[in-house]
């Protein structure tokens, strides 16, 4: 009795497989002719086209120095700005260190981190004075490892100038004497 059951178990079996491969093959038909349909349909139509190229279009272009770069300017985008680029206003005399201070240094030199020597603090400011404001400018500029701390090439912020820089330093100085 349990071979015929094994047998039958098996025959029924074998034809569901059958029958889920004819269907899958069937939907696999389907769907291609329905896609050959569809891609007919969008590669008649020139706007699909645009959109589809506009979808895998670079995103960005490059251009080298030196060279013919006129092909990198589009229809919508003109070749000149309309208008100049305008430059930042040059800070008042006086003030730039302060506002150096207040964007770059405060972040370190405002709560002490990394062993900074905190602004106003007189008696932590007073051995670094002592070696003078060219050791100072230096250290600061360049960055320094010393036992109290570290201090980075200018605070981290490699897009000051070296004045910049120097200005913070008097600033920090002035306020911790």
């Amino acid at each position: 009795m349990t071979a015929d059951h094994d047998k039958k178990f098996y025959n029924t079996f074998t034809v569901v497989l059958g029958l889920l491969v004819v269907v899958a093959l069937l939907l696999i038909g389907l769907a291609r002719f329905v896609g050959k349909k569809q891609y007919a349909v969008t590669q008649a139509d020139p706007a699909v086209e645009a959109a589809i190229a506009e979808r895998i279009a670079p995103v960005a272009k490059l251009a080298i120095a030196g060279e013919d770069n006129s092909a990198l300017v589009t229809p919508d985008q003109p070749a000149e700005p309309e208008q100049p680029v305008q430059q930042a206003a040059a800070p008042a005399e006086g003030t730039a260190g302060k506002e150096t201070y207040n964007m770059a240094c405060v972040a370190c030199h405002g709560a002490g981190i990394a062993g900074a020597p905190k602004y106003g603090d007189a008696a932590v400011w007073a051995p670094r004075i002592a070696k003078g404001m060219d050791t100072l400018h230096k250290h600061a500029i360049e960055g320094f490892h010393g036992d109290a701390g570290f201090m980075p090439a200018k605070g981290g912020r490699v897009d000051l100038s070296d004045q910049v820089v120097m200005d913070a330093v008097d600033y920090m100085v002035a306020g911790s004497k």
